[in-house]
């Protein structure tokens, strides 16, 4: 597949605008029904260990801070959105940039729920697929669902690129 600038410009445009949406719906859950919001400040907690060479924790909560690891876990957080966007990119064609579909976007987003299944929960001391955690099928539709909506963003912010790129053809 030949990558042109503007396929770099729409992933990273798609992925952010899904990581926004996801931070929208968790800030709805949080004023709405006072679901607690993720804390990337733990993210980044997560990140700022690995030069030191630590990867797993028994508890990032109870791990002690490190410096600048909000700026950290917000960043990585939409990093991440991104690279989840350009991996739905390069699986399906970059033609989905510009047509979008839901169901391509949908499947992606459910599918990244693997990476907090598999790594991050094992890795924050909460066992696999948070199984440690105070109330695991609680956290696990957490997930999925903040996954789910990454997917439907993912489809939103695609259609909203392509008819702004429309829009200047």
């Amino acid at each position: 597949m030949h990558i042109e600038p503007i396929h770099i410009v729409a992933v990273i445009a798609v992925g952010a605008g899904a990581t926004a949406l996801l931070d929208l719906w968790t800030v709805l859950l949080r004023r709405v029904l006072g679901v607690p919001s993720p804390n990337y400040c733990l993210v980044g907690r997560w990140f700022a260990y690995m030069p030191d060479g630590v990867f797993r924790h028994d508890s990032i909560a109870a791990s002690p801070r490190k410096r600048l690891e909000c700026a950290v876990g917000w960043t990585a957080h939409y990093l991440i959105g991104v690279a989840f966007a350009a991996t739905l990119v390069l699986v399906v064609s970059a033609e989905w940039l510009l047509k979008p579909s839901l169901a391509p976007a949908l499947l992606c987003g459910v599918a990244t729920v693997a990476v907090p299944f598999l790594v991050m929960h094992p890795a924050f001391g909460l066992g696999l697929a948070a199984s440690k955690a105070p109330n695991p099928g609680q956290a696990r539709r957490r997930s999925l669902l903040a996954h789910t909506v990454f997917g439907i963003g993912l489809y939103v912010s695609a259609l909203l690129f392509s008819f702004l790129i429309g829009m200047r053809a």
